[in-house]
């Protein structure tokens, strides 16, 4: 029985690469059926609307999203629709994995890391206040013992699903003292539950440098909210760069699977987007899903794929353009039926 999935196209590029996830999937038979909205700037242009309450409604009724590279339009006062969506849901967890690829080439190897990062609170509750008197701007990070306990709890439990066998906390415990101490707190109290998973922690700035020397030591990361932002995209370029990893916005009933680099609007339309991490992203859905059998057999076909140069998408060297990339995976696809 297929599962009913909101599809948000986004801007730019976003549409194009939704088109490619949906033609893989038709081509694989994945139990999939789309319910297709939009947000950001199309949306606004097109409705008067950042996000339109059809599409809160769809995410409501199905529980699951997959969602394009998404445009808010900067200095109009509007709230990011992704930081929006977030805490409309309580997608607490966002989770990204950030793991070599056979035959892509990058200057470190031997990487697997998976980082959850709080996706709700700290400096992007969105509590500002800007004193026009003075010309003082002060952000709140707010960090809430609940908000660290479940981020970390989430961590735990993928651990133990997936065979891992360490957590690291990523704080700046040494500065921030309140706000480093509550989520060393919620380690130390999660982490009793977990005897078999080991649990370290390590600063922030000493994370960076650790991760361009020697990425291979970590395992599972899980950290405040503007810290998982920054690391994310860190631990990204360790394995090629936005372009070939995935990205999940996950809370305890709706989970959102996306794109997490930005809308390319400079190549849209021009048939020269990567969908890669779309599509990895929607195999992540698919494995959320518990459809793991065609998710193996998209990914699979996606990474043959990607072993041979010359079938790669331009930006990864290739000299493929967004179709005929799509149709070479396609094409393994049905030939390891």
């Amino acid at each position: 029985m297929n599962k009913k999935v909101t599809l948000i196209h986004g801007d730019g590029i976003g549409p194009e690469i939704v088109e490619v996830v949906k033609e893989i999937f038709a081509a694989a038979n994945a139990p999939v059926e789309w319910e297709n909205e939009n947000a950001g700037q199309t949306t606004l242009d097109e409705k008067g609307e950042l996000i339109p309450q059809s599409l809160i409604s769809s995410l409501e009724k199905n529980k699951l999203g997959l969602k394009g590279p998404i445009t808010t339009p900067v200095g109009k006062g509007f709230k990011s629709v992704n930081i929006q969506l977030r805490q409309r849901f309580d997608l607490y967890a966002n989770v990204r994995p950030a793991k070599n690829i056979e035959g892509l080439e990058s200057r470190f190897y031997n990487v697997d890391i998976v980082l959850f990062r709080e996706n709700t609170e700290g400096l992007y509750s969105g509590l500002e206040f800007y004193d026009e008197r003075l010309g003082i701007a002060d952000s709140i990070s707010r960090i809430t013992d609940l908000g660290c306990e479940r981020i970390v709890k989430a961590a735990f439990e993928f651990a133990v699903k997936h065979n891992r066998k360490k957590i690291t906390l990523v704080h700046k415990a040494n500065v921030l003292k309140l706000a480093g101490a509550t989520l060393l707190k919620a380690g130390k109290k999660i982490a009793v539950d977990y005897p078999q998973i080991e649990m370290d922690d390590i600063i922030i700035d000493n994370a960076c440098m650790q991760l361009v020397i020697r990425p291979e030591r970590f395992d599972v990361l899980v950290t405040t909210n503007l810290f998982g932002d920054i690391l994310s995209d860190l631990c990204a370029g360790l394995v090629g760069g936005l372009g070939v990893v995935p990205g999940a916005n996950i809370g305890d009933d709706v989970a959102i699977f996306e794109a997490v680099h930005g809308t390319a609007p400079d190549i849209a339309g021009k048939g020269l987007a990567n969908p890669t991490a779309l599509l990895k992203s929607g195999i992540m859905m698919l494995n959320y899903m518990k459809e793991n059998e065609v998710a193996n057999r998209i990914e699979n076909a996606l990474h043959t794929v990607l072993k041979d140069k010359e079938k790669r998408t331009g930006d990864l060297g290739g000299k493929s353009n967004t179709s005929q990339f799509t149709q070479y995976i396609i094409e393994e696809m049905k030939a390891n039926k």
